[in-house]
């Protein structure tokens, strides 16, 4: 194969030329997203329930399967979200029924 910018022979494997840097067409086909790239409500759902996994998937093919990658992200933060808004309402409610106070105060009198 030859350097379509430089005319230099290059390896048929070759990602870059060595003479001049620029790219060749295996360049573009590594790095061009799949076809079959598609959001993907089942894969959102699963990173939901398993935000780690949504993490891995993400990353995982962030490059190669964005539109994918981005369901998985998005099912993994809401996941996140939602946990940390319920473990809010649960100390807000714990403080508004006074349960902690009653713990804090019999711990107290039980000091005494």
């Amino acid at each position: 194969m030859f350097c379509k910018n430089c005319g230099a022979q290059i390896d048929d494997r070759a990602v870059i030329c060595p003479k001049c840097g620029a790219a060749t067409d295996n360049f573009r086909q590594a790095s061009a997203p799949q076809a079959d790239d598609a959001p993907s409500a089942g894969f959102a759902v699963l990173c939901f329930f398993f935000p780690v996994v949504g993490l891995i998937l993400y990353l995982v093919w962030k490059d190669s399967m964005p539109m994918r990658a981005r369901s998985c992200g998005k099912g993994a933060l809401i996941s996140v979200i939602v946990e940390a808004a319920a473990c809010v309402f649960v100390i807000i409610f714990a403080f508004a029924a006074g349960g902690f106070a009653a713990c804090v105060a019999g711990s107290y009198v039980a000091l005494l």
